[in-house]
């Protein structure tokens, strides 16, 4: 067995942005539920609450970011990876559940429209105001991370789309003072909801996608079995498995026929650097043989590169017979 690794794509640390985004969201909430509660406006303690949920969903990010970067030991021995793409999924669900009481609030109000009271609707302007500025600066914190890692944008999406809802606050309270349109603020709040969900929706599918192991959006699994395929010396390749191992990581094992030599150490890495290079999978197994001597275990790869009957023997993962692989992280 042959191995080499690669550390130049870890995920990045988010440490400092996640305290400093906690933090200013904490000292948001504080200031909602101070006003909402010194001119008894619900409309204040109710966005307080929601606001705190963001809170909850930085924390669920930062948790699942932590986790993955436990060490591996015997008993799990990828380590705690999977946490960041189950903070995603919570993200995404934190999401979808405070736009569904958005929508259900918004309803409320273009059924019983609710009048600004003097200064009060001042007031939540200049509070969402605030909020625009601090979600705005949280999610900025998150920007550049949110291309390749599942978890990070999860916490941007979360706190873009409250900057969106504050603004959105903002402009309708405005044009109510204004024009005294008090449906405005339920429309422009079902608008935003809908915007939010469609992003939403991408970022649930994704991560519960990967939770049970899909391919990731970013690899095309044809394209990988045709550059395994074309390797000099392969005649088949089967059992292809290719997975997320957290929110910015990739890993892949496949099977190679190689009726006529045997990789080497040669081999392996120009392998494990083309799959790196050409579709950044990070974690690479590969096991060659001579003779196919396993059965197909009804993955993809299987199916679309079978060639020739198969002895009738279990499927063995155990990798108990000699074998060559290629690793890197």
């Amino acid at each position: 067995m042959s191995a080499g690794h690669d550390h130049s794509h870890a995920p990045a640390n988010f440490n400092k942005a996640f305290a400093i985004g906690i933090g200013l969201n904490i000292a948001f909430v504080a200031i909602e539920a101070f006003y909402g509660w010194k001119i008894n406006s619900l409309a204040l303690l109710a966005d307080a609450g929601h606001n705190l949920s963001d809170v909850a969903g930085l924390v669920l990010a930062w948790g699942g970011a932590l986790a993955g970067k436990l060490q591996p030991n015997p008993r799990h021995t990828y380590g705690w990876k999977k946490g960041s793409i189950l903070a995603a999924f919570a993200n995404a669900l934190l999401l979808l559940v405070a736009m569904g009481a958005l929508v259900w609030e918004a309803v409320g109000r273009l059924m019983l429209p609710e009048p600004l009271v003097g200064n009060q609707g001042v007031t939540i302007m200049v509070v969402a105001g605030v909020g625009i500025l601090i979600n705005t600066a949280t999610a900025l914190l998150f920007m550049r991370g949110r291309e390749n890692d599942l978890n990070i944008r999860g916490a941007f999406l979360h706190m873009a789309a409250d900057a969106l809802v504050s603004a959105g606050v903002v402009v309708a309270g405005a044009l109510t003072l204004w024009m005294g349109w008090v449906w405005l603020d339920p429309v422009v709040s079902l608008l935003i909801a809908a915007v939010i969900l469609w992003g939403t929706w991408s970022l649930f599918r994704q991560s519960l996608h990967l939770l049970f192991d899909g391919v990731p959006d970013s690899v095309d699994p044809q394209a990988v079995h045709d550059y395994l395929a074309s390797l000099p010396g392969v005649s088949c390749v089967h059992d292809l498995h290719i997975w997320a191992m957290d929110t910015s990581q990739v890993a892949m094992t496949a099977h190679l026929v190689m009726p006529d030599s045997h990789p080497d150490d040669a081999f392996l890495k120009a392998a494990t650097d083309g799959l790196h290079d050409r579709f950044e999978i990070t974690h690479v197994t590969l096991q060659g043989m001579q003779v196919r001597f396993t059965q197909p275990c009804g993955s993809w790869a299987a199916e679309v590169s079978s060639g020739g009957s198969v002895p009738a023997t279990a499927h063995d993962h155990s990798h108990s017979h000699s074998h060559t692989a290629g690793h890197a992280h």
